[in-house]
């Protein structure tokens, strides 16, 4: 790999940087990834139903009946909008451990294909009502993972509304660190799915990953990504 020039994403990231002050003051340790979240089900377990999805079959269908909620026990799965005229927005990738199917109507508001082999548990949506009257761990549960889609719905937005491409795909690659919990990413979603979900074009997307590469901060080889550079990726997504 070949270094860019001083103007180069590492030297933007390099900049000393704490929010609110101008400076240089030192800068914090660089934050580390989070551990992959492990959900217990609780009474939830006993009502599941195993099942498995080839790459490319709906767990679920945008409109559709909202009959049951999925819990994902392996793979990734890509949450989409589609508008009237048939153009298509990714609105999320889910892992193993999160919850799929969650509708404030009768109707699925999104629908959700496998990106890859997953497998879940389906669990019925009345059995699951039935266990919040009674269960207070259920209930507990549920409202995390509607408060979990609420920041993360705020976060896209700010993605989406405020961030520069280079912001964009590091905040995307750091995200997806701290659910895998480690420097080395498998990224099963193709290009466009992420271009599609950071409102970037596919070119833009393979060049800020090239870029970022050059600049040594990870290493490209196809769907793999090895962060070399944590700190300075992290800074990054932080506009620093």
């Amino acid at each position: 790999m070949t270094m860019t020039s001083s103007t180069s994403v590492r030297s933007v990231g390099r900049a000393a940087y704490v929010p609110g002050v101008h400076g240089t003051t030192q800068r914090s340790e660089p934050r580390k990834p989070a551990p992959t979240r492990r959900t217990d089900l609780g009474p939830l377990a006993t009502i599941g139903t195993p099942m498995t999805f080839a790459a490319g079959t709906p767990l679920l269908h945008e409109g559709a009946p909202a009959d049951h909620l999925f819990h994902i026990t392996s793979g990734v799965v890509k949450v989409y909008r589609t508008l009237p005229d048939g153009r298509c927005q990714i609105t999320g990738f889910l892992f193993a451990g999160d919850f799929v199917g969650l509708a404030p109507e009768d109707v699925y508001l999104s629908g959700v294909v496998a990106i890859g082999p997953v497998t879940a548990s389906r669990i019925p949506r009345k059995k699951v009502e039935q266990l919040v009257e009674v269960s207070p761990m259920v209930a507990r549960l549920l409202l995390q993972r509607a408060c979990s889609e609420l920041i993360a719905a705020q976060d896209q937005m700010l993605l989406l509304g405020r961030k520069t491409a280079p912001e964009k795909v590091a905040s995307f690659l750091v995200s997806i660190a701290h659910r895998t919990a480690g420097d080395l990413i498998d990224l099963p979603m193709t290009r466009t799915d992420i271009a599609d979900y950071l409102g970037l074009t596919i070119e833009t997307v393979s060049r800020t990953l090239s870029r970022l590469d050059a600049d040594e901060i990870i290493e490209v080889d196809r769907a793999h990504i090895r962060i070399i550079d944590a700190e300075a990726l992290q800074e990054l997504t932080e506009g620093a």
